[in-house]
């Protein structure tokens, strides 16, 4: 007897309560550059039958160039402006599992527009996790001082309170991506579970009085 079957089954069974407890939102994975949320944004959306977004890249594809061209030509505000646009109307679309660059989560108006269309996933990783990462791309604009390292340690502490303000937080660790997508999916689990039972019990309070 196979097993296997009856796992990718039940495993089938979870991601799509999952995602009918998700409805129209999305989850929105954010967390420093380098931590990984890419990579595992793609195996969760896959897990979970979902389209998987990538906010730079629509950005890109938009501006017609590249993050860093953007950066060079008309700046970090700029950027700021357009990105902040690209994810409002991207949010539009769930359910999907959205990847944002690593200060979208920084503005006010973002942050405000995934509070009300996805649940938010901060995706933490240590400042040696992600500079093993991102010397693999030498490219990223913020990175392009005398000490990355110090830069990076910098970005982390200014940002990293303001990631902690997600719904969700998950360590990004040096392991498989599939095990950091299964520790997102049982957090979301859990979360989704207490948000259905608060909606069930303010019903039936409701309906008592």
């Amino acid at each position: 007897m196979n097993s296997a079957a009856p796992d990718t089954q039940e495993r089938d069974k979870r991601a799509a309560r999952l995602v009918e407890a998700l409805g129209t939102r999305s989850i929105v994975l954010v967390g420093i550059m380098g931590c990984g949320k890419s990579s595992v944004g793609r195996r969760l959306a896959q897990r979970l039958a979902i389209p998987f977004v990538d906010a730079d890249a629509e950005i890109e594809t938009a501006a017609n160039m590249t993050v860093s061209e953007i950066f060079a030509v008309h700046g970090e505000t700029e950027f700021r402006r357009g990105e902040e646009k690209v994810i409002a109307r991207l949010l539009r679309n769930g359910p999907q599992v959205l990847a944002t660059g690593g200060g979208a989560y920084m503005s006010d108006a973002t942050r405000a527009a995934i509070a009300r269309r996805g649940v938010s996933v901060w995706l933490r990783a240590d400042l040696d996790t992600v500079m093993t990462r991102v010397r693999k791309r030498p490219t990223r604009p913020l990175l392009q001082t005398p000490d990355p390292e110090a830069t990076m340690r910098e970005l982390l502490a200014r940002r990293e309170p303001v990631y902690g303000l997600a719904d969700i937080a998950v360590w990004s660790r040096d392991v498989p991506h599939e095990m950091v997508m299964e520790d997102i999916i049982a957090a979301l689990e859990a979360r989704l579970c207490a948000e259905t039972r608060r909606q069930k019990e303010q019903t039936s309070d409701g309906t008592a009085s």
